[in-house]
């Protein structure tokens, strides 16, 4: 869909709507990009902040801040769903799960009278709040972005990156949670991140460990996606590398891709393959 040169002439409100959702290239798409990416930064930073002693105007004040984002963020899965071409698929996308499950806890406070705002809830609302690290990967769906468009394996690099920095968010908010009040040694998110770093690399200074059941399956289940995701994400890296210097050419006989660059046989099979090659390299 060509949306550069501003509203085409017969395309319908949703269609403009979904343009500018997914847009990177235009001044509207841009602001867009960027407006939700700093407010979930904000939104995050609330989560971290509020586990620090703190005087009441001030938690009054994280407290406002988090309902304004989150109206944003109710707007905005509104209208991805109002844009969408197909609504069921968008209401099931794992993007807009996290979406909803993001803003969940805040709205749950403000509809049930007397839930504290503090805590933003309790028991699942509560652990709820962490999931907003997620919406992070939403950014990372192609290699346009709002400064420009990266290459597939600078895209994979920043996957890594955003895979590591969201196990240790979760396994932190995930621990402080069930340890704050019962462990004298985790009084902050800060300390909380310190353990789970400390734990998933295996350093173990013992300075600090689980004192709930809980906080003991939050340190193995954060493990466990540490050497499950975060290998298969730097498979995708080594797997583009090595083929950086080969052609996207299937075989017609085998279905076999990517072969040399100066390949006139398939590899696996041997049938003829044509593709075009420089003389002078």
């Amino acid at each position: 869909m060509d949306g550069r040169g501003g509203h085409a002439s017969g395309r319908s409100r949703r269609d403009v709507v979904r343009f500018y959702l997914i847009d990177h290239r235009t001044a509207t798409g841009k602001a867009i990009d960027v407006g939700l990416l700093l407010l979930n930064l904000a939104f995050i930073g609330i989560v971290v902040v509020e586990t620090y002693p703190l005087s009441a105007g001030h938690r009054d004040l994280l407290w406002l801040l988090e309902v304004a984002i989150a109206v944003v963020f109710l707007v905005e899965y509104a209208l991805r769903l109002y844009g969408a071409r197909d609504r069921i698929g968008e209401v099931t996308n794992p993007y807009t799960v996290v979406d909803l499950l993001s803003i969940l806890p805040t709205f749950a406070v403000l509809a049930i009278p007397g839930l504290p705002t503090s805590a933003a809830g309790l028991g699942v609302l509560r652990l709820l709040r962490v999931v907003r690290v997620l919406r992070f990967f939403r950014f990372t769906r192609d290699e346009e972005f709002f400064f420009g468009t990266v290459s597939v394996e600078t895209l994979r690099v920043m996957k890594l990156l955003l895979t590591v920095g969201a196990i240790f968010f979760v396994s932190a908010g995930l621990f402080y949670d069930f340890e704050h009040g019962v462990n004298p040694a985790v009084e902050t998110f800060g300390d909380a991140f310190y353990y789970t770093v400390v734990a998933l690399t295996t350093v173990g200074f013992g300075d600090i460990t689980p004192a709930t059941q809980a906080g003991r399956w939050v340190t193995v289940a954060a493990i466990l996606a540490g050497i499950v995701l975060i290998p298969w994400q730097a498979s995708k890296i080594v797997r583009e590398w090595t083929h950086r210097d080969k052609r996207n050419v299937t075989c017609p006989d085998c279905g076999l891709e990517y072969h040399d660059a100066d390949a006139s046989h398939c590899k696996a099979c041997g049938h003829v393959i044509y593709q075009e090659h420089d003389s002078r390299e």
